[in-house]
């Protein structure tokens, strides 16, 4: 005669393992309960269908969602604070924001790796844009997502200026088996605009093109951004540009004194000129807190005459409000909280005002 309760506590397990049968199909043990379950059921004549056990059930454990994993772990007993996630972002001249929320301005010419950990490659390739200038920007990204057990061999995605496919290198647009899908690419604007879902590393990374150049945002777990070997330690993501590489000070944006661009024929870049209060007017009408985005915005006008990088450093806002973790921290202001810029450049207006006086008087 079978017993209700216990046949329905054999249909729950049989239910769990079969929810695990993917990820269990080559562990001898997991057969083993299969069968065992089975004998059960024949044995108390359960019937395979009906009612299943109404205690609660375990968390099932995805191993190809980070989220999924994470909570299975807090279920068991385990860490009970939920997964930190840091941000990286990288746009314009270019700015740097860190996993640390420290913000530069780099030099940072040829090739430099964002991100090289056990999970995720990410390098750039930055250009000069103007002649006569130490500012550069990116027009290549190359990002590697390596590959994580069953749940995705490794892809590589790369973008280059006029070339931002909405696919990997291979041509797929995801990884995993079947519906799965725990990396995959979305196209939001046609060449303009991709996203990258890493579910089971629990990351996201946005790539824009604006003009000529390219702009990276990245959002992923502390714990698997900091899994890398002592011979990884040159991230620019981790540590920030070396020091020998940074434009700015503290923050603080040398600005060129007169925003005038440097003669240099043939050039593709525009040949407008923004002064100081052109370009801060410019700016100001896409971005409206005078934060480090909008000093940011106002530096690369006045280096390159590019308009372009107005929308560069606006979306890279609007990057950092989709994907940090922490809106408190959106925002960041210069050391001395009213001016993104170096009091040199200041100082170099001052004294060329002077010289002009001195010169009137002789």
């Amino acid at each position: 005669m079978s017993n209700p309760e216990f046949c329905k506590a054999l249909r729950a397990y049989a239910a769990c393992t079969y929810r695990n049968s993917k990820v269990c199909r080559g562990n001898l043990v997991y057969h083993s309960a299969v069968l065992g379950i089975s004998d059960l059921m024949s044995q108390r004549n359960c019937s395979k269908d009906g009612p299943t056990s109404s205690t609660n059930p375990e968390v099932t454990h995805d191993p190809c969602n980070y989220s999924s994993r994470t909570g299975a772990r807090e279920h068991r007993g385990g860490e009970q604070t939920p997964p930190v996630y840091l941000f990286c972002g990288l746009f314009g001249d270019p700015h740097l924001r860190t996993f640390k929320d420290h913000f530069q301005t780099c030099k940072v010419e040829g090739a430099w790796p964002l991100i090289d950990n056990n999970y995720l490659s990410v390098q750039v390739t930055n250009v000069p844009v103007v002649p006569g200038s130490s500012a550069t920007a990116t027009n290549k990204i190359t990002i590697i997502f390596k590959s994580y057990q069953d749940c995705t061999d490794q892809k590589v995605y790369q973008a280059v200026t006029d070339d931002l496919p909405a696919a990997f290198v291979d041509g797929t647009t995801s990884g995993g088996d079947g519906d799965t899908k725990s990396l995959r690419i979305v196209e939001k604007v046609s060449g303009k605009y991709v996203e990258m879902h890493a579910r089971y590393i629990g990351t996201t990374v946005f790539v824009r093109q604006h003009g000529r150049y390219l702009t990276l945002a990245i959002r992923m777990p502390e714990e698997l951004a900091m899994a890398y070997e002592e011979s990884q330690d040159l991230q620019l993501c981790v540590n920030g540009c070396p020091s020998s590489e940074r434009i700015d000070d503290s923050g603080h944006l040398p600005l060129p004194v007169m925003g005038q661009l440097p003669p240099h024929a043939g050039s593709t870049q525009p040949r407008s000129v923004y002064t100081l209060e052109s370009a801060t007017t410019k700016c100001h009408e896409k971005m409206l807190v005078k934060d480090i985005y909008f000093y940011s915005c106002v530096f690369d006008l006045l280096t390159t005459g590019d308009a372009n990088f107005t929308a560069a450093a606006h979306s890279a806002l609007q990057d950092v409000e989709a994907l940090h973790p922490r809106k408190e921290r959106w925002h960041i202001f210069p050391n001395n909280g009213t001016s993104g810029f170096v009091k040199g450049s200041k100082l170099s207006v001052s004294l060329g005002l002077v010289c002009l006086i001195l010169v009137a008087f002789l």
